[in-house]
């Protein structure tokens, strides 16, 4: 556990050194703060929009961001040791590969977590000093909670890639490819099934394969409370399905787990 620890703070302290924290952070707070604020100029008004039409824009900001930016986090963080040399020299030290593993998930989760809740939290603030504070605490409590887990998710995914290919070049590669996929082509892909099934897919199967999506998980997670008027596209089929939102958080959660058991088979198979 000492040895874990150890690898977290020093992940977290090169962070720090790296501006990666201070980075995240004001991204999200500046487009958190800018919907939250000027959410209703569409409709001829300035001023804080609607809860409701607040988280379902920051949702779907916030699933483009945080992949993104979870998989800029971690892409290198074993490939990169490797061609510097380090990582090898991290390992003649008393630590497991699944020490050094844990410790560094541990670490850059700290960041995105941190930065996370320090972004979206300064929209919830705003709202809810002009709104119902226990409303807005509970909805931006489970979107904040929500979106940790989806950027946990996708440093367990960059660990897969980091691992399984010898050049950061590919491993950036790999990472783009990667987020283009899930955020992009995955609904893409679903909505031509949608159209181009005679029958269609009923809303249990269309459910059931945007849990193969973690970003879709996340959205369905913070939708499915919402007025469905805010919600369009695939989302819009799904949204009504009759999961509840502990079960959909679990499977998020499953996410976060399954590709860092992965990550963790590949290193300790692994050799250097």
């Amino acid at each position: 556990m000492n040895a874990i620890l150890a690898v977290a703070i020093k992940e977290f302290q090169d962070g720090l050194r790296n501006r990666w924290l201070i980075s995240i952070t004001l991204i999200f707070a500046v487009l958190s703060l800018g919907l939250s604020y000027y959410g209703s100029v569409a409709s001829g008004q300035l001023g804080t929009a609607s809860l409701s039409s607040t988280i379902a824009s920051l949702s779907s900001l916030a699933v483009f961001l945080i992949p993104l930016i979870a998989l800029l986090l971690a892409y290198d963080s074993f490939v990169g040791e490797q061609e510097a040399g380090t990582l090898l020299l991290l390992l003649t030290y008393p630590i497991s590969h699944t020490q050094l593993l844990l410790g560094k998930f541990v670490g850059q989760g700290a960041i995105m977590a941190l930065a996370t809740s320090l972004g979206f939290g300064s929209a919830a603030l705003l709202l809810a000093s002009q709104s119902d504070a226990s409303a807005v605490l509970q909805s931006f409590g489970l979107f904040i909670a929500t979106a940790i887990l989806l950027g946990l998710c996708f440093i367990s995914i960059a660990y897969v890639i980091s691992l399984s290919v010898s050049e950061k070049s590919k491993a950036a590669g790999l990472a783009l490819m990667l987020w283009f996929f899930f955020v992009l082509v995955f609904d893409l892909a679903l909505l031509a099934v949608l159209v181009g099934i005679e029958e269609g897919l009923s809303q249990q199967q269309l459910v059931q394969l945007m849990m193969l999506n973690p970003a879709d998980l996340f959205r369905l997670v913070n939708l499915a409370s919402l007025d469905t008027k805010d919600i369009n596209g695939v989302l819009a089929v799904a949204i009504n399905s009759s999961m509840s939102a502990g079960s959909l958080f679990s499977l998020l959660l499953a996410w976060v787990f399954a590709p860092l058991s992965l990550a963790a088979l590949i290193f300790n198979r692994k050799t250097l």
